[in-house]
């Protein structure tokens, strides 16, 4: 009887061995087939990082409309690193520009410049579309809480982007929970502004000799033709202080000790330009400043220099400068000099200020000296080594300090 070997073990092992790839293939596809028709498998850790990211992202762009914009972080990165797409990343490089303030603040100096600023900003307001209020208060610079809180939430109120500017100490947006806006300011050398509103109280400037007589009527002939020399060096009031302690209040705020000549006042008023302030120039290097803010500011101050340079601004501008002004003797100085003393720090250390951020900009450009060198001054210093006695009482109308500290 014959044997049916295809059956056999040995058949079977040898018919397995030539169909083992198309048997592994057809595994494969089944396999294959049943993982495509199936959803991924996520560990939980990646599941938790799926729904965090997700949470984030909702979070961000609540925060983002909330706010009304972009996070001042994401600011910050973007004045730094610039804002990039694909056609940026194989083009030219993107111009890196600042952030836009849309509020500003010139709360500037009496005769520092300011009228010439002015003129340039009504100019500049026209060709860049922002609102540019301009006060008409010039002789109340120091106000109550309430004056404080009310001027503060009108100036919040003006429709956006505007530069709001006016002989005013610097107001503490923040003190009553109200956004604070970007602050700018100019200041000169101090005894050089106290000479030009000296004589320009007296005499006007070259609008008219005439106008002089609108802005101070009630003063008398013998005051009005007062020697400077003698005002000084016989201790009148307009050249004493607190009315020579000037420029610092402007910077130091609304607090009563601000208008106390001292260290307080000082520290104060330059804690406030470095946590308040985005630009303070000084006059002497006006074009420099000009410059500094065309390119801090763009979309207010674009094009300055050249309308400041141009023949039509020149005619303007040639008419706000101070008539009969003529510089005092050297004792006079010399005792002037010693009055003013924490205003030559205030202004050297605005001065160093503005230098440093120039550098950090990169503007190199020439500049006219201060009115009175440093070694002018030095000799002044070295000819008086003590300070004068001076216990001459501040303004009537001072508040009170405890009462000033109170919330409205």
């Amino acid at each position: 009887m014959m044997k049916n070997f295809s059956s056999s073990p040995s058949h079977n092992s040898n018919n397995n061995h030539h169909q083992t790839p198309n048997h592994i293939r057809e595994r494969h596809h089944r396999k294959h087939g049943l993982l495509s028709a199936l959803p991924w498998r996520f560990s939980l850790r990646g599941y938790g990082f799926c729904m965090a990211a997700l949470f984030l992202f909702c979070f961000g762009s609540l925060f983002y409309q909330l706010n009304g914009g972009a996070p001042r972080i994401l600011l910050d990165i973007r004045q730094y690193l610039g804002e990039s797409t694909y056609l940026n990343d194989h083009g030219p490089p993107t111009q890196r520009v600042l952030p836009f303030p849309s509020q500003v603040v010139y709360n500037r100096v009496g005769k520092c410049g300011s009228r010439t600023v002015v003129i340039l900003l009504r100019l500049l307001a026209e060709k860049h579309n922002f609102n540019l209020v301009s006060s008409d208060i010039h002789n109340k610079t120091r106000l109550t809480k309430h004056e404080q809180v009310d001027l503060m939430k009108n100036i919040s109120k003006i429709p956006q982007p505007f530069l709001y500017t006016r002989h005013v100490h610097f107001l503490n947006f923040t003190r009553f929970r109200i956004e604070e806006p970007v602050y700018i300011n100019i200041i000169r050398d101090p005894i050089s502004r106290f000479l030009s509103n000296y004589f320009f109280r007296r005499f006007g400037d070259w609008r008219g000799e005439q106008n002089h007589l609108i802005r101070t009527p009630g003063m008398k002939d013998d005051e009005r033709y007062l020697d400077i020399n003698v005002c000084i060096l016989e201790n009148y009031p307009e050249c004493s202080n607190p009315r020579v302690f000037y420029i610092i209040p402007y910077f130091c705020g609304q607090h009563p000790q601000c208008r106390e000549p001292g260290v307080w006042a000082l520290e104060r008023a330059k804690q406030n330009v470095l946590e308040n302030y985005l630009l303070v120039g000084v006059l002497e290097e006006l074009e420099d400043v000009l410059l500094m803010l065309e390119r801090l500011l763009p979309h207010y101050f674009s094009g300055v220099l050249n309308i400041y340079k141009s023949p039509e601004y020149r005619k303007m501008g040639n008419l706000t400068g101070t008539v009969r002004k003529h510089t005092p003797t050297l004792e006079a100085l010399q005792v002037l000099y010693h009055r003013m003393r924490y205003e030559y720090e205030f202004y050297d250390f605005i001065r160093d200020q503005f230098h440093l951020m120039k550098r950090k900009i990169g503007l190199r450009s020439v500049s006219r000296p201060p009115a009175y060198p440093p070694d002018f001054l030095r000799k002044l210093a070295l000819r008086t080594p003590e300070p004068l006695d001076e216990d001459e009482e501040l303004d009537s109308d001072l508040e009170d300090a405890n009462s000033w500290l109170d919330h409205p």
